[in-house]
């Protein structure tokens, strides 16, 4: 069966569709992908994909008529081929009108209860229940079982990506992704600052990469710890390797955790706002931390007690106090232990 699967974004979101995709492979299920071109690396790297089609939606808004001629050009490729099936796994508008453009035989889709925006349904014609308190990989892999005719699988989550050294881990490097798109999401400079400081103490070497935006944190947190390095520009590629040969992962909710859970590094994901229990990271040697407070997850990208609580590690009052909860201790004593368990499961092989 050939199929056309739209998840273009986020990066997160395109990880966490990993293991359906893994799940359908199995089935003898072959992919054309169709993702922000930003991201194209990851389904590249994905078994099961035949083509990646980039799409580019987010920089196409900047200037709608000026890039008239690429939509064009995005439109008669998609239109290249015929699909047995469209499978959106993102439930959006835009990717519902992606999937009315190509040429297909079905079209497959979340139902309005489950849809992220219940107009997306409307192209749809077959439309699909997911419970929405599952987790988003859970939700995917009941998604495609239904739309593609087998029974979910009950094994654990399987992020199938070639050509990249998932069990190599060599390198004393330990990521820090710090950055977010949520203001909310972001951990304090100074605990960034702080739990560099315990890396480089263990004789680790704390690694920043960062995006448009991001260097000028990177660079701060960096400068005022000996022995930690930015990252030199790079695009995802680069990312992966750095994360696949890296000690540990510890970051923020975001792609970067995603991906480094999902190529099986030890990694500490950092929750406030979002709820890991929803979005939160997979993969064998995961801790994702919580703050307790009442108020978290709130799921909003501003926080509503900002500056009531003390500031903790001369953090700002502008960092939301379930991220201030969740201290540097904590982080690095979570990472420890899941370096040392995979340190243990790689001599007992």
């Amino acid at each position: 069966m050939n199929v056309l699967l739209l998840k273009m974004s986020s990066l997160g979101d395109i990880v966490h569709t990993l293991p359906a995709v893994a799940d359908a492979e199995r089935q003898g299920v072959r992919f054309d992908w169709v993702v922000e071109e930003n991201c194209r690396t990851v389904p590249a790297r994905a078994r099961g994909v035949e083509q990646v089609i980039e799409v580019a939606f987010r920089r196409w808004r900047t200037a709608p008529f000026g890039f008239a001629p690429e939509l064009a050009a995005f439109r008669r490729r998609l239109r290249r081929r015929r699909y047995d099936l469209v499978l959106d796994a993102q439930g959006l508008i835009k990717s519902a009108v992606v999937g009315v453009w190509a040429r297909a035989d079905e079209r497959v889709g979340f139902d309005a209860a489950s849809a992220r925006e219940r107009a997306a349904t409307l192209g749809y014609g077959r439309r699909i229940s997911v419970p929405g308190r599952w987790h988003a990989i859970d939700r995917t892999r009941r998604l495609f079982a239904a739309a593609l005719g087998y029974e979910q699988p009950d094994r654990d989550p399987v992020f199938d990506l070639r050509g990249t050294g998932r069990d190599v881990g060599t390198g004393r490097e330990v990521v820090l992704a710090h950055g977010t798109t949520w203001t909310t999401k972001h951990w304090p400079e100074a605990f960034w600052i702080a739990l560099a400081r315990l890396a480089t103490a263990h004789g680790l070497v704390p690694v920043l990469p960062w995006s448009p935006g991001e260097r000028g944190r990177a660079e701060r947190i960096a400068n005022a710890v000996s022995g930690a390095r930015v990252c030199p520009p790079s695009d995802l590629d680069g990312i992966m390797e750095l994360l696949a040969t890296a000690s540990g992962v510890v970051g923020v909710d975001s792609g970067l955790a995603h991906l480094g859970a999902a190529l099986g590094r030890p990694t500490v994901a950092l929750f406030g706002p979002t709820d890991p229990l929803l979005t939160g990271s997979r993969g064998p040697y995961v801790c994702n931390l919580t703050a307790s407070l009442a108020c978290s997850p709130c799921r909003s990208r501003r926080c509503r007690l900002e500056g009531r609580f003390p500031r903790r590690y001369g953090a700002s009052r502008s960092v939301p106090p379930c991220l201030q909860a969740v201290e540097p201790v904590r982080a690095w004593a979570a990472l420890t232990d899941l370096m040392k368990r995979q340190c243990r499961d790689c001599l007992a092989r």
